[in-house]
């Protein structure tokens, strides 16, 4: 009698992280899910039985981005506004396939995939509670949080990316820069 095959968490992890990776490497256009299950050392039956599809399992690898995003963060809370920010930077840098694959567009371009809203904006919850906090200690202006949380976002996003697109001289000093932008993002919004 054969073994019944088993598509457990960590097949389904290693899909995630493959997907991301090709994605990133060749484009969605060209990467197929045979070149996904062999890169993972697994079949397209497990794709099909985990995921559906290649939309499907685009936008769960986009998911999976932002839920590792959010819980870098809310692990980052503690420290604040500034602990985000150097968080948010950290993740990127350990997750450059993920970062592009979450923020690239490239997909929706391609694919019926965008992430989760819920899962999305979730990743982004400990930012805006780091501004409502500072706020109620008269660290940062009263103006709408959601607002101050969406121009600290694209401060350090736009920072990260080019650092991730390496758009510098070799010898750029990125920490220093972003720890100087992430000065100037509370100097910006203080009260």
């Amino acid at each position: 009698m054969a073994r019944p095959i088993i598509h457990d968490q960590h097949v389904q992890q290693r899909l995630l992280e493959v997907t991301a990776e090709l994605v990133d490497r060749d484009g969605p256009a060209r990467v197929t899910l045979r070149d996904v299950a062999a890169a993972a050392g697994t079949s397209t039956t497990a794709i099909y039985s985990l995921f559906g599809g290649k939309s499907q399992l685009l936008t769960a690898a986009v998911d999976d981005g932002f839920r590792s995003f959010g819980e870098s963060q809310r692990d980052a809370s503690a420290d604040g506004l500034p602990g985000l920010g150097r968080a948010y930077r950290v993740w990127a840098l350990e997750h450059p396939a993920l970062y592009r694959l979450m923020f690239g567009g490239a997909l929706a371009a391609f694919v019926d995939c965008s992430p989760t809203p819920e899962v999305a904006s979730d990743s982004m919850l400990p930012l805006v509670e780091a501004v409502v906090a500072a706020q109620s200690a008269d660290a940062l202006r009263k103006d709408d949080p959601t607002v101050i949380a969406m121009a600290i976002w694209g401060q350090v996003h736009g920072l990260v990316s080019l650092e991730l697109a390496q758009m510098n001289d070799p010898a750029t000093d990125w920490p220093g820069i972003y720890e100087a932008a992430l000065e100037s993002v509370t100097r910006a919004w203080a009260p």
